[in-house]
């Protein structure tokens, strides 16, 4: 299976800025800047190869993706010590679309 998830955490990333037309602009350069140990609040970056799966599915998510979405998020949590949709400590996300290259105005995505 491709890996359709990449995080960054702790100063950890399999994610590099080389790979913007996987994850790209923003989720590589986080990626990258976690790896140098720079101060980034954890997260993850789904890759554009999601995107493009979402359209070949009729704007369905791929199966198992929420599986691997929950699966960050718990990492995350254990992280931050921080709950997800939990009122007393919530853990609280920014979720930003991105594309290899930069499209200005072009606002269809996964997120739409």
């Amino acid at each position: 299976m491709t890996r359709r998830l990449y995080t960054f955490l702790n100063g950890q990333s399999d994610g590099r800025k080389n790979m913007k037309a996987l994850l790209g602009g923003k989720g590589a350069n986080l990626c990258e800047m976690a790896r140098h140990g720079l101060a980034v609040p954890p997260g993850f970056t789904i890759t554009t190869e999601v995107c493009q799966e979402f359209y070949r599915n009729n704007k369905q998510l791929p199966e198992g993706l929420m599986h691997e979405i929950k699966a960050a998020v718990l990492l995350i949590q254990d992280d931050m010590h921080e709950t997800f949709a939990c009122t007393e400590n919530p853990l609280l996300f920014s979720v930003r679309s991105g594309a290899a290259v930069s499209m200005p105005g072009m606002m269809d995505t996964v997120l739409n």
